[in-house]
Formats: C-alpha cells, sequence, structure tokens
C-alpha cells in the first residue's frame, strides 16, 4: 500500500497492511532540516512550512496526516485582510518583532499584539507589545520587505496536494475545540460570559460557510481539522461543554453527512474529551492522546473503551522517548503502543504532540521502521 492508501483505508476502520505511523513533525524538526533561520520560513516565506514538512515527510518516509500546516483562507470569508500590512518594530541577531498596522486618515492604526520571529524556534504570536518592553504604538519601523509570494485559497490547496501525492493526506482547518486560548480569557469568561458566547455561535456561523467553499472546490481536503491545541488547559471541561463542543459537534456533523473524515488535535490532558468525542460527535480521528505528566491518557485503556468508534493516533512521549530516549527505547515504545492499540485498526502510531527541534534522527527512523517491521498486520 501507499501511505495514502494505507491511512485511508485505516480510517475507513479496515485493516492495512501494516500500523500507518506518522510522528508529529509539524513544525521544528522540517525548519531545522531546511538549515535556515526559522524567519525565512515563517515570515519571509522563502521555503513555507508546509512545503518544509512536505520534504520532511520524503525524507523520513513516513505515512503523513498533515493537519493545517497549510493556511487554506479565502478573502470572501473575510479569512484575508490586504488593508493590514506587517512592520518590524524590533530586530537583532536572535529575533525579529512584528506588528500589523494599516492606514487610518493621515495616520496608522497598529494592532494590539507583536509576533515574535525567532532564528531557531517557531514564532510567538499575539503578544502585547509590553510583554517584551515595546510600545504599543512603536516609535520606529520598517516595512516587511521581500515576502516570497505563494498561491492562495484552492490553488495553495491543491498545489499542497500535488506535492505531498501518495505520501499521505491533506487536511484543512474548519471550526476548532478551542475558545478560551489564555488566562486572561478565562478571567473574562466569568466576568462576560456573553461575549464567548457570541464568540462561539460566530464561529459556528462562520466554519458552516467555510465548510461549504471547501465542498464546493475541484480540490477538496481529504480531512477536516477542527481541533485546538490544549483544549482542556484553558477550558475545564464544563466550559468545553457550554462553549466548543458545539462547534466540534456542528463540524463533525457536517464532515459526517459529506462523508469526510474529521480530526481533532488537542495536547495536553485529553482523556475527558475522548470520551465526548466518542459518544456525542461524529469525530474520525483524535490525537496525540499524550500520556502523564504532560497529558492524562493512557493508549491501552483509550483502545479498550473507544477503539471501536474513534481512530486513536499518539503516544510515544515526545521528550523522554523521542528526545531523550535511545533508539531501543524508541523501539521498545513503539512495540508496547502497538501491542496496546492496533489490534482491529483503527491506530495510528505518532508521538504525544510535536517532536522537539532537536530530537536525533536515528529515533524517528527507528520508530517509522518498528511500524514497517513489528506493525505488520
Amino acid at each position: 500500500m501507499t501511505s495514502r492508501e494505507r491511512l485511508l483505508t485505516t480510517i475507513a476502520g479496515k485493516i492495512p497492511d501494516r500500523v500507518p505511523v506518522a510522528p508529529d513533525t509539524s513544525n521544528m524538526i522540517p525548519a531545522r532540516m531546511t538549515g535556515k533561520p526559522f524567519w525565512d520560513l515563517y515570515l519571509y516565506q522563502e521555503i513555507p512550512i508546509w512545503r518544509a514538512y512536505i520534504d520532511c515527510v520524503k525524507y523520513f518516509g513516513f505515512d503523513s496526516l498533515m493537519d493545517g500546516y497549510a493556511q487554506i483562507q479565502f478573502e470572501e470569508l473575510g479569512e484575508v485582510w490586504p488593508e493590514w500590512k506587517e512592520a518590524i518594530v524590533f530586530k537583532n541577531d536572535e529575533r525579529i518583532v512584528t506588528q500589523r498596522y494599516r492606514k487610518a486618515l493621515s495616520t496608522y492604526e497598529w494592532a494590539d499584539t507583536v509576533t515574535v520571529y525567532y532564528i531557531a524556534d517557531p514564532p510567538t504570536g499575539g503578544l502585547a507589545p509590553s510583554k517584551i518592553g515595546l510600545p504599543a504604538t512603536p516609535d520606529k519601523f520598517e516595512p516587511v520587505e521581500g515576502v516570497r509570494e505563494w498561491p492562495t485559497g484552492e490553488a495553495l490547496l491543491k498545489l499542497v496536494k500535488a506535492e505531498m501525492g501518495d505520501h499521505g493526506l491533506v487536511g484543512v482547518v474548519c471550526g476548532s475545540s478551542l475558545v478560551l486560548q489564555n488566562d486572561a480569557e478565562i478571567l473574562d469568561y466569568y466576568d462576560n460570559p456573553g461575549k464567548y458566547h457570541e464568540r462561539r455561535d460566530r464561529a459556528i456561523e462562520h466554519c458552516t460557510k467555510r465548510f461549504a467553499k471547501l465542498m464546493s472546490l475541484e480540490t477538496k481536503p481529504d480531512f477536516i481539522c477542527t481541533g485546538g491545541s490544549g483544549s482542556l488547559v484553558f477550558q475545564s471541561p464544563t466550559i468545553f461543554r457550554e462553549l466548543a463542543l458545539p462547534i466540534v459537534k456542528h463540524v463533525t456533523k457536517l464532515c459526517k453527512d459529506a462523508g469526510i473524515p474529521s480530526q481533532i488535535h488537542s495536547c495536553g490532558p485529553q482523556m475527558e474529551m475522548l470520551k465526548i468525542c466518542a459518544e456525542e460527535t461524529d469525530l474520525t480521528i483524535i490525537d496525540p492522546l499524550e500520556i502523564p505528566p504532560m497529558g492524562d491518557c493512557t493508549l491501552k485503556e483509550a483502545k479498550r473503551l473507544y477503539g471501536d468508534r474513534l481512530v486513536l493516533k499518539g503516544n510515544l512521549h515526545t521528550t523522554s522517548i523521542m528526545l531523550h530516549g535511545s533508539v531501543q527505547d524508541v523501539i521498545d515504545a513503539s512495540k508496547q503502543a502497538i501491542d496496546d492499540a492496533a489490534k482491529g485498526g483503527r491506530f495510528i502510531l505518532s508521538t504525544g504532540d510535536q517532536c522537539g527541534r532537536d530530537v536525533p534522527d536515528a529515533n524517528l527512523f527507528a520508530m517509522i521502521e518498528t511500524a514497517k517491521t513489528y506493525g505488520k498486520y
């Protein structure tokens, strides 16, 4: 089987030739492999992260479930704001800080957050300028110049799918399992709950339109991503039910009716979400099912309880096993995960969230080779 065939077979609840293997190498490893400063990818788009990721997939030879790394956006849905520009408000040898602005009469209107691009780490966005010692309105700035242009919308999706080929499946984001995203919003939610109810309702309205747009394309995504990192970190299960679950239920129902798989990625605690999604939604795939202390999932228990309803993807520890473990540690953990969850199908061997930048290549190759040999059905 090709990787694409293997994943489609697994997602359909059938038995493939072997356990698919898809370590989460979403950002850091692909960026590191280019040998370029990370801001060349994330800011200047010299090699966009989606292309670096596909190059990484081909280099290691795993079965890619590419969940939303290419930003497929549509101006007619209000997802692109061409009037907003990006300016550099600070830079040194280690980081570049940008802030968005647009012209307003004879002056400039500035966004209230900045993005920090690092030389050897993924960017941090949504920061208040004061958090890093910058004024809300910059004293001086320079336009961001030299950004490489790439296709957008359906043209970008077509390009990404062509470059992925039979190496895996390409997912596009629609909806989210996360409405509260930081500690400030938690506090604000208790003072102004209606504000977040409105945000939820707007999200449902928007993802309805976005889903219809995606399904109208000649080139469609292979699956829909509707997760959110740390969904049960800034949201208790009760808040998740109130704010995010209606979005998840709506999107996964749309997917089921259209015959397209849906997926949630949510690092951190996930066992309660696993139960809710298995019993109350039409979700297809869930990951990364992190083990303690990063999460609260036991793969064997997850398989016993929900392995007949959901495709489980996970869950080798990304630091103790993938980053700091030996090759033998990776082999042993991979075999244990296969023993715990592969029987009957609906399992993709993966990592518990994203592998760190400095994970040894040998450990990734060991994980992939174990799936190819020990993971045969």
